[in-house]
């Protein structure tokens, strides 16, 4: 499991009806490829985040499925349109039992 779990989310707290609001989100994590060695020699075992979803009122509006090539850290950057008030659920999924979930309201005006 990566030594850490620490996600970030940033994102608008009010938007309009039909607007188009950017979200933002980034992972600590190690992302080990499990191509490396260590310095004996030893191959590192694979450690990766492999998939991220983003629910909109219980709603999938976002799912990344990520690889080995993935770089330390994942962030992704990307949109959904504000149709009513509610909560944004984020959840990123990995090797070795790594989970980690975040949360954010939004209030549509």
């Amino acid at each position: 499991m990566s030594k850490t779990s620490r996600t970030l989310v940033t994102m608008p707290k009010t938007a309009r009806k039909g607007a188009l609001i950017e979200i933002s989100v980034i992972a600590q994590h190690d992302m080990e490829t499990g191509f490396r060695r260590t310095e004996t020699g030893e191959l590192i075992p694979r450690d990766i985040i492999r998939i991220f979803t983003c629910t909109y009122n219980n709603i999938e509006v976002f799912r990344a499925d990520l690889h080995p090539g993935q770089a330390a850290n994942p962030q992704m950057t990307f949109t959904v349109v504000a149709t009513e008030s509610g909560e944004f659920q984020f959840k990123w999924v990995g090797d070795n039992n790594y989970i980690s979930t975040n949360q954010s309201f939004l209030i549509v005006n």
